[in-house]
């Protein structure tokens, strides 16, 4: 069976941008007739607001969003389904990689690294510090094996290569191949503050979750490669056979895709203006192609077909 999740965060209110993808979300899990969970991160406790958890179940509420497990409100996500909860699962998966030698302790700040590297990736500067990965106020990276230079011998280019990259499907784009050095670089994987980072702790709960299908944005391709980097170290087969669909982004401006920050496009917002439910349907009808017989979701299900997906722009974005 399919699985799938919605997996907002609390920490401002959702937009029309989390609208597209949820719904999308909804209508590929319930045409499949699989399993849809609502997985809330909420890991980091400093942004995470009551307001903005109540904001979450109130959208999924206008939209007429089912869900097949997960939360039902604030207090039971606090108590039952906060990733909090599973602090013990992604401190083991942490552990698992400082055992097999696969991260170091980085003291670099971000404006450091901003004088040091002009990509903004990490440049493995602390990769010989050997500082102990219980010093205080260090971050965790990943030791990712360097990009292959540009004269070297193609049999040792090959296997570099294949260190580096990570492959996998795209329902939308088809297969994809990205770079993990040259993208990433040696990424954090736990913060300066001991907290996990998002890369462990959604790849952790995806696989305990037994998702399969995972469908999110297109400035989510580089997680996307840093998750299945993750799970080949960990062993997590189940993770690297998941189909992802990256949809196109909804931009606030030619060249910025909308954010939480800008509260006046927010669906609480949209709401308190008059919009209805409806009418968010038929933009999303819109942006897939659809032209819709009736209003509201259940005339955008029925409506709705695999063959849909043709009409996203790959690994594009949708003006607003």
């Amino acid at each position: 069976m399919l699985r799938s999740r919605l997996a907002p965060t609390p920490s401002g209110y959702l937009h029309l941008g989390n609208a597209f993808s949820f719904v999308l979300t909804w209508l590929l899990v319930r045409k499949q007739h699989g399993h849809l969970h609502l997985r809330i991160d909420d890991l980091d406790a400093e942004r995470a607001k009551s307001e903005y958890y109540d904001d979450i179940f109130t959208t999924l509420d206008w939209l007429g969003l089912n869900y097949d497990s997960g939360a039902r409100s604030r207090q039971d996500c606090l108590q039952h389904w906060s990733q909090r909860r599973r602090l013990h699962n992604y401190n083991a998966a942490l552990m698992r990689l400082a055992e097999q030698g696969d991260v170091f302790a980085c003291d670099c700040s971000r404006s450091l690294l901003a004088q040091t590297s002009p990509t903004g990736l990490c440049p493995g500067t602390c990769r010989t510090k050997n500082l102990p990965l219980t010093t205080p106020n260090t971050a965790w990276r990943v030791r990712v094996p360097e990009q292959m230079p540009e004269q070297m011998p193609e049999q040792i280019s090959e296997q570099i290569s294949e260190q580096t990259s990570v492959r996998f499907h795209d329902a939308s784009a088809g297969e994809i191949s990205l770079n993990v050095a040259s993208e990433l670089g040696d990424f954090i994987v736990r913060r300066r503050d001991g907290i996990p980072a998002y890369h462990i702790a959604s790849l952790v709960d995806d696989t305990l979750d037994g998702t399969t299908f995972i469908v999110r944005g297109a400035d989510l391709l580089t997680s996307t490669a840093a998750q299945i980097f993750l799970a080949e170290r960990l062993g997590l087969s189940g993770f690297t056979q998941t189909t992802f669909l990256h949809h196109p982004l909804l931009l606030e401006s030619p060249d910025k895709k909308i954010s939480k920050s800008h509260q006046s496009l927010s669906l609480k917002a949209m709401r308190e203006n008059g919009t209805s439910s409806e009418e968010v349907m038929l933009r999303i009808a819109s942006l897939l192609g659809i032209t819709l017989h009736g209003a509201g979701l259940q005339a955008l299900l029925e409506a709705f077909s695999l063959d849909s997906l043709r009409a996203l722009p790959h690994l594009s974005a949708f003006p607003l």
